[in-house]
Order: structure tokens, then C-alpha cells, then sequence
């Protein structure tokens, strides 16, 4: 993962900043609505809503399409009825690749999904075709201003964290999957709200595509990425510096 990440840093591109801004609030706010949904609308009784919006808030989603989306789920405005839906598959290189995506029509989304992985050189399998590659756990990000490493990693070991990774960037917490909203909760009490909260498969297996197999797998995880019913993708992949800098150049 840490490869796509600091690949799609990289690879920002001009013109598109404007309709990735509007499907990622399109994104946000379908998991507003769903978390909303699922429990209590009230964040502060509903952890998986709290969640939600603490990530729109990190991207600057207006308050007042957060309310809207809150309402879609009070029944105040009309509102498909989302599900929670895996794919999983292999791309270029044998990488392998989760997404996570709620749709209101299984039938149009699967489709949707499997085209893209045929078109970019990867093959969509059944559920469980590669998860085993990964660990569901929880990750909990917070700002290098939230406090010292010390500090995080000394909070976050009493509170019953896995992991903790400081680096320049900021704290990333890493947690079982059922402990996942207790630390999470004892850490926010400590520490204030976090960049990001929310549950990742992370790879336990790493596959190393070449050159031409990269560019592939980057044109497949942008398709799949920009699809509305789309939330999240997952990859196992890693690329080294000199790749990536033939990629991004």
C-alpha cells in the first residue's frame, strides 16, 4: 500500500482536481448517510458516524452537505438504499486487490467493477480470492501536532493498540480489528479527533510489478477509484523509487 500511496501523491494532475473533489464528497457522503443508517444519528453515540464525518471534515466537505446527508438517513430527504459490497481480484503483476464499495444495484456495480479489470490486464475473483493476503485491522491517523511520539505511542500502547508508526507526516495507529473503536475512542479523549479513523486491509504480502505492469495496475486503480459506488481500494503492491519516477515523468 505504501507504494500506491506515494505514487498517487506524485501523480496529481491538473484539470481533474475539481471532479475527484466531487466524487470524493459523493463517496463521504453516501458513508454518512449509510453510518447514520446503522445506528444512532448521533455522533457521539454512533462511533461508525463519528468516523464519517471526522474524514469529511479532513477533506473540507461543507457542513452543510455533512447535514444533508445526515438527513437522507432520518428519512427527511429521499435516499437509495446503500450495501456494503467487496470485490476482490488480481491486477497486473499478480497484485492483488480489495475494494470496497456501496451501491444500491449490485447488478449495475459488479459489472462495472469486473470491465476494469479486464481492460487494465487484471482478472475480479471470487470473495476470499485474496484477502488472506491482508489483515483487516483498524488505523487511527493523527497529526504530528497532536502530540509527541512519545506520548502517542506510550497512550496508544496503554489503550490497547497493535502498532504505532510516527514518522514525519504524523501518527499512524494501528489496531485489532475488534479493538478498533476503543482505542480509537481512548485516543480521541487524549489526543482530540483524528485525521482519519477507520478500518483497512492491510498486505501481510507484497508484490513488486515491473515497469510495464505498473502503469497498467495505476490505470486500473484509477478506474476503479473513480466509480461513485467505490469507497475504498486496497493493494499489495510496492514500487521502487526508480519506477516511480519514470511513471510520474
Amino acid at each position: 500500500m505504501a507504494g500506491h500511496s506515494k505514487f498517487k501523491n506524485i501523480m496529481h494532475r491538473k484539470g481533474k482536481a475539481d471532479a475527484q473533489r466531487s466524487r470524493m464528497f459523493v463517496k463521504l457522503s453516501r458513508e454518512i448517510t449509510v453510518a447514520a443508517k446503522s445506528g444512532v444519528p448521533d455522533p457521539a453515540m454512533n462511533p461508525r458516524l463519528r468516523a464519517a464525518i471526522a474524514a469529511a471534515r479532513a477533506e473540507s466537505m461543507p457542513k452543510d452537505k455533512i447535514e444533508n446527508a445526515i438527513k437522507v438517513a432520518l428519512g427527511n430527504q429521499g435516499g437509495a438504499d446503500y450495501q456494503s459490497v467487496r470485490y476482490e481480484g488480481y491486477g497486473p503483476g499478480g497484485v492483488a486487490i480489495i475494494i470496497e464499495a456501496l451501491t444500491d444495484n449490485r447488478n449495475r456495480t459488479a459489472p462495472e467493477i469486473r470491465g476494469a479489470f479486464s481492460k487494465y490486464g487484471g482478472n475480479m475473483g471470487e470473495s476470499g480470492a485474496v484477502s488472506f493476503m491482508f489483515d483487516h485491522v483498524g488505523q487511527i491517523i493523527f497529526s504530528v501536532s497532536a502530540g509527541s511520539a512519545e506520548a502517542v505511542f506510550d497512550a496508544a500502547l496503554e489503550d490497547g493498540a497493535d502498532n504505532v508508526d510516527s514518522s514525519d507526516a504524523g501518527h499512524v495507529v494501528t489496531t485489532t480489528l475488534d479493538g478498533f473503536a476503543a482505542v480509537r475512542d481512548a485516543l480521541e479523549a487524549k489526543f482530540g479527533e483524528p485525521e482519519r479513523a477507520g478500518l483497512i486491509w492491510q498486505p501481510n504480502i507484497t508484490a513488486t510489478p515491473n515497469e510495464e505492469q505498473a502503469a497498467q495496475l495505476l490505470k486500473l486503480i484509477d478506474v476503479l477509484e473513480e466509480n461513485d459506488d467505490v469507497q475504498q481500494v486496497f493493494a499489495n503492491f510496492e514500487l521502487s523509487e526508480e519506477i516511480i519516477q519514470k511513471l510520474a515523468g
